[in-house]
């Protein structure tokens, strides 16, 4: 009765993996999987289900599931819900936009599915094994879906770096998760910040544990795949890998810093944190200056903002954590709006329309796109009102209050110094002509919806960010982070 009640706490993973099983055998008995609405249609019901009962478990008290292997409600329900939302949303525009590049394959949907199962399980990780178990879940899916367009050299390219220096920090990761484990008698996090003594052996798994997080959030000098990944996966996929792997991560990697650092030891892991931050930052912004193409340039500006995420990590307080899981949510809505857009553009005349004089007066052939993409842009560079200026404001204010104020100044500058490459874009949209103008044609319901809705929510959290925060800071403060050993 016990694992029955597991189940019914960790349900929404359950409904994501059945949904998958099903899209599995749907695409197994199918002469012909491509284009197929029953696979497409599954995918979207059992995500929709599960992001329904993750919003249930945000106002449910939290606590343990599998032997205190993972955690549900709090911080937990709420990454859950950021994952599934951006896993939800990528497919509402990909599904156009695969079947424009003939790469519509059922398999596609199969393994969004389990790589979401992967980031369910690693946001609501309690355990060293259980985070092992959802990171190698989601990487195994994302390699294979990193080469879709394995016909193109940059596809091909894309899948082996990311397979390799994947395979590479992984290694990393499971060392660490062994020293760890030999210097505590225990793989659950609470019980490791409890029982440690703080010697060699820990802070060496804890350094090795932490240079595989840096991995596979594109944290510098971490981030050599990131680029190269990102131009050669399908650009809907690439909104998938940089929002929901990105958000299952930090998620898992706020329940280390919180559970397994015990807390007089947070000026030592946290001095750490802020020189990786303040070199993420500044390389992320200052290579993004000189991208022309535009994946590529969102690339690097994924890797600052991971920066900007580890600016609130740096703080090692719930104020800066409440931060950092606001400015995921922010991250989710204007990243995959952009992308979007991208990837509607690329729909018109190929995979490897990016670069950004092809965006040349693009601006008025379709208006609504043009202003959607610039608020999703206005929103990355931090620019008010809308969303991601509220969640770099969060995340630089708790540094100071933290008494960080040299690293929140560094935010600050590099923050300001990727207006430049953002704005550079809507120059070529408003501003240049194009010797041979792209006829757009009407785009199709499904991806226009989605981008008006994220480009709507993006605008409404900017103006109206309370309610998100105040459910934030109220996990900690109502105990339902009680989970969190110090």
């Amino acid at each position: 009765m016990n694992y029955l009640q597991d189940l019914y706490n960790f349900i929404p993973s359950v409904v994501v993996a059945v949904g998958g099983l099903i899209t599995l055998l749907i695409v197994s008995f199918q002469e012909k999987s491509r284009g197929s609405a029953s696979i497409y249609w599954t995918t979207i019901i059992s995500l929709a289900a599960a992001l329904g009962l993750s919003i249930q478990d945000l106002f449910e008290p939290g606590g343990t599931v599998f032997s205190e292997m993972a955690s549900y409600g709090g911080y937990a329900a709420f990454g859950q819900v950021v994952i599934l939302f951006a896993t939800l949303f990528c497919l509402f525009v990909s599904r156009e936009y695969l079947e424009e590049i003939e790469h519509d394959f059922g398999e596609v949907y199969s393994l969004v599915l389990f790589a979401t199962v992967g980031m369910l399980s690693l946001a609501s990780a309690n355990d060293l094994v259980m985070i092992f178990i959802g990171l190698e879940t989601m990487s195994l899916s994302l390699y294979v879906l990193a080469g879709l367009i394995r016909e193109e050299k940059v596809g091909s390219e894309a899948s082996l770096k990311y397979f390799l220096l994947g395979a590479f920090s992984t290694g990393f990761l499971l060392y660490g998760m062994a020293l760890l484990y030999g210097a505590a008698g225990t793989t659950n996090l609470v019980e490791i910040g409890q029982q440690t003594d703080g010697g060699v052996l820990f802070w060496a798994g804890a350094g090795l544990l932490l240079v595989g997080f840096f991995f596979k959030i594109s944290a510098v000098p971490f981030h050599m795949w990131t680029p190269d990944v990102y131009q050669g996966t399908p650009t809907t996929i690439t909104a998938y890998f940089a929002t929901a792997s990105k958000s299952a991560t930090f998620v898992a990697l706020i329940f280390v810093l919180s559970r397994v650092f015990p807390q007089e030891t947070i000026p030592q892991w946290s001095e750490v944190i802020r020189v990786i931050a303040i070199l993420t930052m500044i390389l992320g912004n200052l290579v993004a200056l000189v991208q022309d193409n535009v994946k590529r340039m969102l690339a690097y500006s994924s890797i600052a903002h991971a920066g900007y995420l580890m600016v609130g990590l740096a703080a090692g307080t719930p104020e800066g954590y409440s931060a950092v899981m606001y400015y995921l949510l922010a991250y989710t809505l204007m990243n995959v709006g952009a992308f979007g857009v991208v990837a509607y553009y690329e729909m018109q005349h190929g995979f490897q329309y990016n670069e950004i004089e092809n965006y040349a007066g693009l601006g008025f052939e379709r208006p609504i796109f043009g202003v959607m993409l610039s608020i999703f842009l206005f929103s990355l560079a931090g620019i008010p009102p809308f969303v991601g200026f509220i969640g770099k404001y969060q995340v630089f204010a708790a540094a100071i209050n933290a008494d960080l104020v040299g690293l929140a100044i560094v935010g600050v500058l590099a923050s300001a110094a990727s207006v430049y490459y953002y704005l550079r874009v809507m120059v070529y949209l408003y501003m240049r002509e194009s010797d041979e103008p792209a006829a757009l044609r009407k785009p199709g319901f499904l991806i226009t919806a989605s981008l008006v809705i994220l480009a709507a929510l993006t605008i409404y959290f900017g103006i109206a960010p309370g309610g998100v925060t105040d459910l934030l800071n109220g996990f900690y403060s109502s105990g339902s982070l009680a989970l969190l050993g110090n």
